[in-house]
């Protein structure tokens, strides 16, 4: 069998149209569309795709863009020239800022240029409320934040400062968080400051939340002795205006005016290329006192020491040169520190010496004495018959110590201070006891009882003297020795002063003058003085309280003084207590004058409601003035005049 096949044979197919003529045969490439299969149907072209016309809609855009632009158009009209001249004008206002400059309060000094009162540098923290808001920091929180980081270094509390930076108008621009701080706590709050807005440079998540902080240079009131002197001085309130004494009586003088300062700021920052307009302020005048710090110092130490070891309410001395009326010096216990009023008491802040009014007891008996020598009733050694008992009125009356009947001079009278001898006394100064009276109201008048000093201090009381008409029955009798009526401590001791100036009151003065910012010195006005008694009534005055210093039989003899003569008075009188309107304590007192011949220096000291130990005023008071009157005549350096006392008789025989 052989391998070999056999040819394939054809098999013919239908026949082909017969291709017409002239037409080109096409062979088939690639890409070529496939030959349509023979009896296939045609598809039906896609319907073509008709747009809407674009006009209507590029006019709609046309025609809103218009309208955007006019508006623009109107407002920029409106803003560059309608109201240019109101939105420059607001512009201004928030570009530039206004601040007041206060002006340096006035020093205060005593009579030797010592200071007792002075201003520093001191800083208001300030801030502008509109730099706090969320648009301006981009956060809603800067109040907050910023009085999280101001509060302990102000040392107040945190919501409390968020409240000032957050105000109710939000249109106020200036906002006080804390006044007169040091230049230490503003350089602290500075540097922070400084801080934050160096970081927030470099760090777009640090905001400075304190950019709104400023400070305006201010003062703060320093008192470099403390408590010395601090019921004359007085204090400086939180609005910087004197809260009393002499801050708050010459307040005027010494506050000085305030100027203004106003400059560009950005951010927070001054712009210095801007420029700035300054109206300086204008310094307060100093104020030179008459007191000697040394003698201030002297007195308000030993009343505080007294004070405390009578367990008393309080007490004052005061110290005045004789000729001119200045005082030398005015101390209180209870005292208080001016530099720290957060632990002051209320009832020791004020000048007790001038704003107590009290019962005076015997210190006042030289007024009496003084009308009966003036009147010629008697002379200090008219004989005086002084029972154990006086029956006046409605009362019966006695001395302190039970006696039998004293035969006194008047000398002796005043010496031993005797309430039933100057009854007797003064009952000789009229015809009646009514017209005894009348004499009696007028030299107590004369002396300055009833009205104020003339020292123009805040508070001063005039104390209560009523006319003899409304005297009471036992007033009648109880007036001449110093109970019915109530003075205060200078009222007392310038009673010794006019003594000791022969007669002639002079105002007691606080204030020698005052220092203008030109540096010129004005004296303060001349005193007024006025003739109470005559030369020859104060000179035999000045004699009779020797006795009661120099004699054995005198209550004063503790108040003794080697090497000078010492006129004085001792005074022991049942106390008023303020609180409850009834007798209770005693007023414990001593006034004088030295050299009594030719007399310099008064002393006046008075201790209410003594506790423990003695309450007899030449017991703790007669000391007090001898070492305050020691001390002072050293520090004037007065020597004493080498002369003998008058030694006049206390007593007589029968």
């Amino acid at each position: 069998m052989s391998d070999r096949q056999p040819p394939r044979r054809r098999v013919p197919g239908p026949a082909k149209p017969p291709r017409p003529r002239g037409a080109v045969r096409r062979q088939p490439g690639p890409g070529a569309r496939p030959a349509r299969r023979p009896g296939g149907a045609r598809p039906p072209a896609p319907r073509p795709l008709r747009l809407g016309s674009p006009r209507p809609r590029l006019r709609l855009v046309s025609l809103g863009l218009t309208l955007v632009l006019l508006a623009f158009v109107v407002r920029l009209l409106q803003v560059q020239a309608v109201d240019a001249s109101a939105y420059a004008a607001r512009a201004e206002q928030n570009r530039y800022v206004v601040h007041t400059l206060a002006a340096e309060r006035g020093g205060i000094t005593d009579r030797n240029g010592v200071a007792l009162a002075v201003s520093e540098d001191a800083y208001d923290i300030t801030a502008d409320p509109t730099m706090f808001d969320a648009e301006q920091l981009k956060i809603h929180d800067g109040p907050e934040r910023a009085a999280a980081l101001l509060a302990p270094i102000l040392g107040q509390d945190q919501a409390a400062i968020a409240r000032k930076l957050r105000p109710a108008n939000s249109d106020s621009r200036y906002t006080r968080l804390a006044a007169r701080q040091t230049p230490q706590v503003w350089k602290q709050i500075k540097d922070l400051k400084a801080a934050l807005a160096k970081k927030s440079e470099t760090d777009p998540r640090t905001v400075n939340v304190l950019a709104g902080v400023f400070a305006d240079p201010s003062s703060q009131r320093v008192y470099p002795n403390r408590d010395l002197a601090a019921g004359i001085l007085g204090w400086v309130n939180a609005d910087g205006r004197g809260g009393g004494g002499i801050e708050q009586a010459l307040d005027k003088q010494l506050t000085g005016k305030d100027g203004k300062i106003r400059y560009a700021q950005s951010g927070g920052r001054e712009v210095p290329t801007a420029g700035s307009t300054e109206t300086p302020a204008v310094p307060g005048a100093d104020v030179e006192l008459t007191i000697d710090r040394d003698i201030q110092w002297a007195a308000q130490d030993a009343i505080t020491e007294q004070v405390r070891k009578s367990r008393a309410d309080r007490g004052y001395v005061i110290v005045q040169d004789t000729r001119t009326g200045q005082i030398l010096a005015m101390a209180n216990s209870p005292g208080f520190d001016p530099n720290d009023l957060s632990k002051a008491d209320g009832d020791a802040m004020g000048n007790a010496a001038v704003q107590d009014a009290y019962e005076p007891g015997s210190t006042a008996k030289v007024m009496s004495m003084a009308a009966v020598l003036e009147r010629n009733v008697a002379t200090p050694l008219t004989h005086v018959v002084v029972p154990n008992r006086l029956h006046r009125g409605d009362r019966l009356f006695q001395d302190d110590v039970d006696h039998a009947t004293w035969y006194l001079t008047l000398n002796g009278v005043l010496a031993k201070s005797s309430n039933i001898g100057t009854i007797l006394a003064t009952g000789e100064l009229g015809r009646t006891q009514p017209e005894a009276n009348k004499v009696l109201y007028s030299y107590l008048r004369k002396f300055g009882i009833g009205s104020y000093t003339g020292l123009g201090f805040p508070g001063e009381t005039p104390g209560i003297l009523a006319p003899p008409q409304k005297w009471s029955t036992s007033q009648q009798y109880t007036i001449p020795f110093g109970q019915g009526f109530s003075i205060n401590a200078m009222q007392a001791a310038s009673v010794y002063s006019t003594i000791a100036n022969g007669g002639v009151r002079v105002e007691p003065t606080l204030v020698r003058g005052t220092k203008g910012p030109d540096g010129r010195f004005t004296p303060a006005p001349k005193p007024r003085t006025t003739r109470v008694v005559s030369e020859r009534t104060a000179k035999a005055l000045a004699r009779m309280l020797e006795s009661v210093v120099d004699d054995e039989q005198g209550t004063g003899i503790k108040a003794r003084i080697p090497g000078y003569r010492v006129a004085g008075k001792t005074g022991t009188a049942n106390r008023v207590d303020p609180a409850t309107g009834r007798y209770r304590g005693y007023t414990s007192s001593f006034a004088g004058f030295a050299p009594a011949d030719n007399p310099r220096i008064t002393v006046y000291c008075a201790i209410q409601n003594a506790t423990a130990g003695s309450y007899f005023g030449g017991q703790i008071c007669g000391p007090i003035y001898k070492q305050v009157m020691e001390f002072a005549l050293k520090t004037l350096q007065v020597p004493p005049t080498g002369a003998k006392p008058a030694s006049l008789p206390v007593d007589y025989k029968p």
